[in-house]
This record gives C-alpha cells, structure tokens and sequence, in this order.
C-alpha cells in the first residue's frame, strides 16, 4: 500500500491523465481504460474492467487489465447477474468485502472469480443525473471492502469518465442534428425550385404546385425531396404528373 502523500500525487496524476483524454476527438476505449488502470493502482485492486450499455440498453465488456477480469465480466453478463449487474441496474455502488460470503446471491459470479483467485469485488456506478451508462469493476485476491474515501475516489474519477462521455454524445447528436436540419434546408429550396417549375409548366399557383409535388410523391411512394430533385433536373417527366394532376388543380 503506497502511503498518504504518494497515493496524493496518484490520485493527481489519474485526474490529470483521464482529464487530458477529453480532447475534441477523444477515443472512448483510451478514455476507458486508462480510467480503469489509474483506479486499479490507486486503490489497490489487483485487476479492473468496465462496463459500458450500448445502444440497445445492453450492457458490453468495454475494456479490462486482464484476461481473469474479462472472464468474470463475462461470465456476469452471460448469466445476467452478479454484483456489477446490480450496480448498474440500481446506479448504487456494490461493494462485496468477501465473495465468499456471498451466498445464493450470485453463484456464477463466484465460482467465476474464485476460480481466478478474487475475493473481493467493489462496482462503481457510472452515472450523472439518473442516468446510468455502465460501471467500473474492482476485482482484488485480498478480502476487504473499500474505505470511505477509497470510494468516493472511484466514484469521482468514474464521474468525470461519465461527464466525458455523455458530453461527447451530446455534441455527436447535435452535430446530427445540425446535419439534419442542413439537409432538410437543402431540401427545401430544391422543393421551392420544383414548385416554380411545375406552377410556370402547369399555370398552377405556388400553392397547388406543391400539391402536384405532393400528390406524386406519394403515387410513388418517394419522399417529395426526391422528387422536386427529380423535376429539377428533368429525371422525370412533367407530362407524367400532368397525367395524374386532378383537373380543379390545373386550372387554379
């Protein structure tokens, strides 16, 4: 066990090093992982691994410091229970001082982490606000819980991991978003181009012509950006819109 004054400058460092990872175009898996190592020294852990839900609310093995953790995490997630499962399904810490004395609780996960030497396991909750996206994993070969401030140590580096990623999804779906209303602008103005085509072929008022547009659009069951790109640039055939253009709308 490093003394007080070392395990400071630890803790520095690993702030400092899982903060510097949050550049503009920071990899999730570095991110991760560095997390996952800078804790596991800190607080004396043997072997670390995180857990991440992906898209479909399911929770992935994102990364680990060994092949013993990744087998634990696995055999977790296979089983759909165990003390890291719980940690993200409730966002509370779980912290297991003695797998041994775990009972009934979670018989996979213990035979899984004895047979890699673990007695002890502590689960800390990646979460902001209610949310919850994953957790981090301690697994040590000592028995022996967390102090008080080990803990709140984990949960505070885990924390800025957590603000790091949910920033960057944020700005992914407003980068989206921005992408999106820029198409649909783009959209648009090819759509008033075609509406002026079609009022000026057909003597149609403004109003109408995007009727005609609309009324082909769904005859041919294409969105009507696709067609005003269409009458712009003379892929199809005007005359066939005239064929199915109700008659009250050609003489408006």
């Amino acid at each position: 066990m490093v003394n007080k004054k070392a395990r400071e400058t630890l803790i520095n460092t690993a702030f400092v090093a899982v903060a510097d990872t949050l550049t503009t175009d920071f990899d999730v898996v570095t991110l991760l992982h560095t997390l996952v190592e800078h804790c596991t020294l800190i607080l004396d852990a043997t072997e670390g691994g995180l857990m991440l839900v992906d898209q479909r609310g399911e929770l992935q093995l994102m990364t680990s410091t060994s092949e013993g953790a990744d087998f634990v995490e696995m055999m977790q997630l296979n089983a759909a229970t165990g003390p890291c499962i719980e940690c993200f399904t409730t966002g509370n810490a779980v912290s297991v001082p003695d797998i041994r004395d775990s009972g009934d609780r979670w018989p996979d996960f213990e035979n899984a982490a004895r047979q890699k030497g673990f007695l002890s396991v502590h689960a800390t909750p990646m979460r902001l606000r209610g949310q919850v996206i994953g957790t981090m994993n301690l697994f040590s070969t000592k028995r022996g819980a967390l102090t008080d401030s080990d803990a709140a140590v984990a949960q505070a580096l885990t924390d800025v991991a957590t603000i790091g990623i949910l920033q960057q999804r944020i700005v992914s779906e407003t980068n989206l978003l921005a992408e999106q209303l820029h198409r649909a602008l783009d959209s648009r103005v090819v759509i008033e181009q075609a509406k002026g085509v079609i009022a000026h072929h057909l003597s149609l008022s403004m109003d109408a012509a995007f009727s005609v547009l609309l009324d082909h659009a769904r005859a041919q069951n294409i969105s009507i950006s696709a067609v005003a790109e269409g009458v712009s640039d003379r892929s199809i055939d005007l005359s066939s819109m005239v064929a199915r253009t109700p008659a009250h709308r050609q003489s408006e």
